[in-house]
């Protein structure tokens, strides 16, 4: 069936504006801070952006200060690791390189999400988001195994570290500039309905509190235990492993057209409320826009202008409650 109902003479709407709350449940005390700290979401809708344009442009914006940011903290990190030798230091400058890296391929997905339909791509480009998840994916794994393998090599090769007060400088610096970029990832992916881009940032969150580790493993030094550092390379490699399979799944998902369950249920009372008993309806994510589409059943004694304003009502009901949504799409579904 084509979109709508092509009788009504209505087009589908691709408005992307972003209202009402998404269905999450918070988690309390402890448990609950942990969650808003390394998972965190918005029940603002003023959070939403109301074009496909703007999210893209906000969404290179963010890349850029990104790059820019945990480029600088890497090169000044790097120029201490040099002087010091520190392995848990330089753990961690590896690992935030590749954090500066993974702005990237982001970048140029959001500039692909800008161009327009074609003839073989039908829905556009927003999949370049999804994909470019996948090189985040691959610079994290590659960090780990590098910090893992540079820290494995210092228990048998014990080097001594130096300019220890230098070194707790750069661990400082490395988790201030990783939390800013956190906080700016975040903020424009919860806006934009990003997944990579806040997955980047939640990335760079823990870069911030591995770089704190580093300031550990001064402390252990000076307490006289020079195995610190090396030990504390291992521990910056397991938090990076951790990481990863959070990363892999909620990317993996995105690719296999998976959203979060409360979305759907959200949709589905949202549709009850709406349409007909036995009306049925899906979603899926295309880089940062949510697709809908609603299967309405139908007896075909319906007036057109009865359907075309159901179909109304359905768009307007989605739009409203929804944020980040694309396209919405009613199909008749005659019984």
């Amino acid at each position: 069936m084509s979109q709508h109902m092509p009788q009504s003479g209505h087009d589908v709407h691709t408005h992307a504006h972003g209202h009402g709350p998404q269905g999450h449940v918070h988690a309390t005390g402890f448990k609950g801070w942990l969650q808003e700290l390394f998972v965190p979401h918005s029940h603002d809708a003023a959070d939403s952006i109301d074009t496909a344009m703007e999210a893209s442009s906000q969404g290179v914006r963010a890349v850029k200060f990104s790059l820019l940011g945990l480029g600088a903290t890497s090169m000044f990190q790097l120029v201490i690791v040099l002087a010091s030798g520190s392995v848990a230091l330089l753990a961690d400058t590896v690992h935030n390189f590749s954090d500066a890296l993974t702005a990237v391929p982001l970048w140029i997905a959001f500039l692909l999400g800008r161009r327009a339909t074609t003839r073989t791509y039908t829905y556009g480009f927003g999949r370049a988001e999804d994909l470019a998840g996948l090189f985040i994916v691959a610079m994290i794994a590659l960090s780990a195994v590098v910090a893992a393998v540079e820290s494995i090599r210092r228990f048998f090769e014990p080097q001594p570290v130096q300019n220890l007060g230098w070194v707790l400088v750069a661990g400082i610096v490395g988790f201030a500039g990783n939390e800013l970029v956190a906080i700016y990832r975040i903020r424009v992916g919860r806006k934009i309905g990003s997944a990579a881009l806040v997955a980047d940032g939640i990335h760079a969150r823990t870069d911030g509190f591995t770089s704190l580790a580093v300031v550990g493993g001064v402390i252990g030094i000076w307490l006289g235990f020079p195995l610190a550092d090396p030990i504390v390379g291992l521990l910056i490699s397991a938090a990076i492993a951790v990481l990863l399979w959070g990363t892999v799944r909620d990317i993996g998902r995105r690719l296999m057209d998976g959203v979060d369950p409360a979305l759907t249920d959200q949709l589905t009372a949202l549709v009850e409320n709406v349409a007909p008993e036995g009306t049925s309806s899906r979603l899926r994510w295309s880089g940062h826009r949510l697709h809908v589409e609603i299967s309405v059943p139908l007896t075909g004694a319906e007036p057109l202008g009865q359907l075309a304003q159901l179909t109304d009502s359905l768009e307007q009901a989605v739009h409203q409650a929804m944020r980040n949504v694309g396209l919405v799409t009613v199909v008749p579904r005659f019984a």
